[in-house]
């Protein structure tokens, strides 16, 4: 019998046991996962869980949910507070090109997997590659399931000033990776303005310019506003 990839045999990237993520879960008493199929494992994995669910009336129902796992990912909003401008980056999204949006070209913070560092680890190699830029002290604001219906990653995000002279590098993202990243440097009033007009869709970038200006180092009251 040949050997399933990701399950007891390596796949491409060396992974076996695939199909055993969520099996034995027991924080939730009203939930009790029966099943966990392996359905497509390409760089991230695809399973299908069948599990049992007690209802708020008492009823127990079975359930079936895919998920998307592509691991756990952080997010940082670089500020110069003394020129009031921010970092951010386009670049080009497939997904959200074929659903709707004009050029798939979006605005974001820098953001990446965490992969086999830590999140603030994560965010300041992500921001070196991506923008260019060495990041000063990081400020964790919070954790977040950005899309929690179906895929499994959480974001943590963080915010972190700069300084011209923190600028060290081109940015661009790696090549070697398909990445062709352009970097911005915008005034945050406009920044915050391109949220409210369509320039801006990114979920995360939202949140990260909506907390600098309503408790970060924008909002009212702060010291460097």
């Amino acid at each position: 019998m040949t050997g399933r990839p990701g399950i007891d045999t390596p796949d491409h990237r060396g992974r076996t046991g695939l199909d055993q993520a969520g099996r034995g879960l027991n924080r939730n008493p009203g939930v009790r996962v029966r099943d966990v199929e392996l359905t497509s494992q390409g760089w991230h994995v695809l399973r299908r869980a069948t599990f049992d669910y007690r209802r708020s009336d008492g009823r127990w129902e079975t359930q079936q949910r895919e998920t998307y796992d592509r691991g756990d990912g952080a997010v940082v909003l670089p500020y110069d507070t003394r020129r009031r401008r921010v970092l951010l980056s386009r670049q080009f999204r497939y997904p959200a090109y074929v659903n709707d949006h004009p050029d798939g070209m979006l605005v974001e913070a820098a953001a990446g997997l965490l992969d086999a560092d830590d999140p603030p680890a994560a965010v300041r190699r992500e921001c070196a590659e991506e923008l260019g830029v060495t990041l000063g002290p990081l400020t964790h604001i919070l954790d977040a399931y950005m899309s929690p219906g179906s895929v499994t990653e959480r974001l943590h995000f963080f915010a972190a000033p700069y300084t011209p002279a923190d600028r060290t590098g081109t940015g661009g993202g790696l090549a070697e990776d398909g990445e062709d990243i352009e970097v911005l440097e915008l005034p945050f009033a406009e920044a915050l303005a391109m949220t409210r007009d369509g320039r801006i869709t990114d979920g995360k970038t939202i949140l990260l310019l909506q907390w600098a200006a309503l408790d970060g180092p924008f909002a009212p009251g702060a010291g460097g506003h």
